[in-house]
This record gives structure tokens, C-alpha cells and sequence, in this order.
């Protein structure tokens, strides 16, 4: 048996930043929306991913008035440098934020996620947790199904006028478009990152290493806990990293001992890629997030780009229902892919200058000398004896 609930303007498929955001723009305009989330409240909030967010990200929560989930939660000071360790030699690279302006930050993404909920149920928000089998349904008609089996096992169904899918890169959303009509865009780059959560706090806050072993990071994850990365060949395995070699390899890298260490609590090998589907919208489903575009982490950028679609998405609706104007909707997808290669662009540029400065071994000499000099043109400057090879 199915039951059918009361009719509302959008279902939102996941309870990530993009489906919070949207979740919560739309509620302070008026405009009512159920956030479907598979996994518990609980899960949720514990995931921990990064967390950077560019002044744009911060401002576009400043003015739908969500200003609490970010302010007076961040980690650092964002005006400090960001070290880069070149060999061991210690640099910084060069921070452009616009004098006066609302300032970077560094918030884990499970706090900005956990204070995105709180929020939403606070204010009245409809959020579903343990929504299992959702499956989209007449996404080209005039009102969309949604279906989901709840928490006790009931069959439960939602008409609506929109459907947000932030359902992440491995949700059901993106496959209700026809294959036919989607295309996939991808740039691998030929090597991997071995991703560590420690149970340690990184001091300081965040700090990166070019070395000829590979690119090395490590960034806080909250004031209990950090992650390590570490470039490797993308066949390697889990099993070959065990707990001492992470640890020695992290000091090679930054050319310095690393005394607070901790428990290793979760170790997984990812390649790095970028990704983009187009289109981002198809008859009345429109995806936001990692749903619609993967980016590399090494530029921080995959917060800010789903408040973008969120921020984009919300204010299309807005206008639709308030105004009876559905151009922001028309263009949705053309105006996010747009931002999103911009954004793309960018992430290919820091990735290769950044790593490909340090091992030679993926792309060679050359290309190794061209991204020592494309480099020194984000650092700060140091005194005329530095050399750059």
C-alpha cells in the first residue's frame, strides 16, 4: 500500500549542503519543500568532509539570512597565511580576498551541515530521514511523483511542481534524466590521493607540501581531528599504507617531524578527477552538487559550488511561484554550467601547478619546471637568494 502525502512545490532528494541550502532558502521565502535523506540524522552529521568557503559562499548564506550556521563557527584565523611547504622550505601562498569584504573561512562540512539541519527544524522545515528507495516519476510531466519508503517500511509518495537532486555523484537523481540526453565530461589526472582521518588536531590549522615524493597535505577536520593526504600511483592499495609508513611519509613530505599524531580511523585511496553533466536540468528535475559536477579537492571548491546551484536554483523558484516567471528556471542549467567550468578551469589549473611542481615522475621534467614557475606566481614574495628549481 502507498500513501500519499500532501502535495508540496519542491522535493529535495539529500540532506548534504546543496539540499540543506536550497531547503532553507526556500523556506525563508515561503515556499514549502520536504528534504528527503536516506541515511539517519545521526550519520549525516558525523560525515567529515572539507569545508572551505570563498567569501561569495559566506555572503550568499548572509543574504537569504542564514548568517548563524557560519559566523562564529569557523576554524582559524582567515587572515593567516596558508603555509606551503616547497622541499621543506617554507612559503605561503598569496590570499586575494577584497579589502572590506566578508573573509574566507575554514568550516567542516559536518558543521555547516549540522547547523544547516538545526536551523531548518527549527523554523519549521519538513526533513525525512531514512528515505529509502526514492525513485522520480514523470520528472517531464506537469507534477512530479516522488516515491520513498520510510522509516517503519511504509510506501509514501510526494507530488510536486519541482524536484531538487542533491543526491551526491552515486544518487538515483541523476539517472531519472535519459541517458540519451546527458552527457559526461571528464578529465582524470593520472594520479590519486591517500585520504587518512586521524583522531588528531592539524597545528597549524592547514598545511600543504610540494615535494618530489608527491604533493602532501594535512587540514583540520574539527579541534579533535585532521586529514592526511597523500599523492600516490592510482593502483595503489590501502593495504600497502599501513599506519607507520603514513606517518613517516607525512614527515618526508613536509620536511619536518610530525608530533601530534593519533589513532588512524579511516584510510581510502581516491583518484583525482573532475566531472561535469550536462544538462543540469531536465523537464521539471533540476540537480544541484555533486549530483551535477565533481571537482578536484585540491581547490576547495565543491561547498561553494553547491551553495552556488543552491543560491541559483532557490531564486528561479522564487521568482516562478511568486512571479509566474519561469526564465531563471529556463536557464538554470546554461547559468550553473557556465559557474561551474569557471570553477573547473581553476581547480585543473592549482591541481597540475600544484603537483605536478613536486613528482616529476607522472609528467616529467619539463612540465615540473613549468609548474615551479606558474607556482611562484600564487606565492608571496621572499627575498631575491630564493630559487624556484
Amino acid at each position: 500500500m502507498t500513501n500519499t502525502d500532501k502535495d508540496t512545490t519542491v522535493v529535495i532528494v539529500g540532506a548534504g549542503v546543496a539540499g540543506l541550502a536550497v531547503g532553507n532558502f526556500l523556506l525563508r521565502s515561503g515556499i514549502s519543500c520536504v528534504v528527503l535523506e536516506r541515511h539517519t540524522r545521526e550519520h549525516v552529521e558525523e560525515r567529515q568532509r572539507a569545508g572551505g568557503l570563498d567569501p561569495d559562499a559566506v555572503l550568499r548564506l548572509h543574504e537569504w539570512g542564514l548568517a548563524e550556521v557560519v559566523d562564529g563557527h569557523g576554524h582559524g584565523d582567515p587572515d593567516a597565511p596558508l603555509p606551503l611547504l616547497i622541499d621543506g622550505e617554507q612559503r605561503q601562498l598569496r590570499m586575494e580576498d577584497e579589502p572590506g569584504s566578508l573573509k574566507r573561512m575554514f568550516l567542516p562540512q559536518q558543521v555547516l551541515i549540522r547547523n544547516l539541519t538545526e536551523v531548518f527544524l527549527r523554523d519549521g522545515g519538513d526533513l525525512r530521514f531514512e528515505a529509502a528507495d526514492v525513485s522520480l516519476h514523470d520528472v517531464d510531466g506537469p507534477r512530479p511523483l516522488v516515491r520513498y519508503r520510510d522509516a517503519n517500511g511504509a510506501t509514501r509518495s510526494i507530488s510536486c511542481d519541482f524536484i531538487a537532486g542533491c543526491d551526491g555523484f552515486h544518487g538515483v537523481s541523476r539517472t531519472a534524466v535519459p541517458a540519451d540526453l546527458l552527457t559526461s565530461s571528464t578529465h582524470e589526472f593520472g594520479y590519486a590521493w591517500l585520504s587518512v582521518l586521524a583522531q588528531a588536531p592539524a597545528d597549524p590549522l592547514s598545511v600543504l607540501a610540494v615535494h618530489s615524493r608527491g604533493f602532501a597535505a594535512r587540514i583540520t577536520r574539527g579541534p579533535q581531528a585532521s586529514r592526511i593526504y597523500l599523492q600516490c600511483p592510482l593502483a595503489d592499495t590501502v593495504d600497502q599504507w599501513p599506519d607507520e609508513r603514513i606517518w613517516s611519509e607525512l614527515e618526508t613530505r613536509f620536511g619536518a617531524p610530525v608530533t601530534d599524531r593519533g589513532p588512524i580511523v579511516t584510510k581510502q585511496v581516491v583518484p583525482l578527477r573532475g566531472v561535469v553533466f550536462s544538462p543540469m536540468s531536465h523537464g521539471r528535475l533540476y540537480l544541484l552538487g555533486d549530483a551535477a559536477h565533481l571537482i578536484s579537492p585540491m581547490s576547495a571548491r565543491g561547498v561553494c559550488l553547491a551553495l552556488h546551484d543552491a543560491d541559483v536554483f532557490a531564486r528561479a523558484v522564487v521568482r516562478r511561484v511568486v512571479e509566474c516567471d519561469s526564465s531563471l528556471l529556463d536557464s538554470y542549467s546554461a547559468t550553473c554550467l557556465e559557474y561551474t567550468w569557471q570553477q573547473q578551469a581553476s581547480a585543473v589549473w592549482m591541481t597540475e601547478t600544484i603537483h605536478e611542481a613536486g613528482d616529476a615522475s607522472y609528467e616529467g621534467e619539463f612540465r615540473r619546471q613549468i609548474a615551479r614557475r606558474n607556482l611562484e606566481a600564487i606565492l608571496e614574495p621572499v627575498g631575491s637568494g630564493h630559487s624556484s628549481a
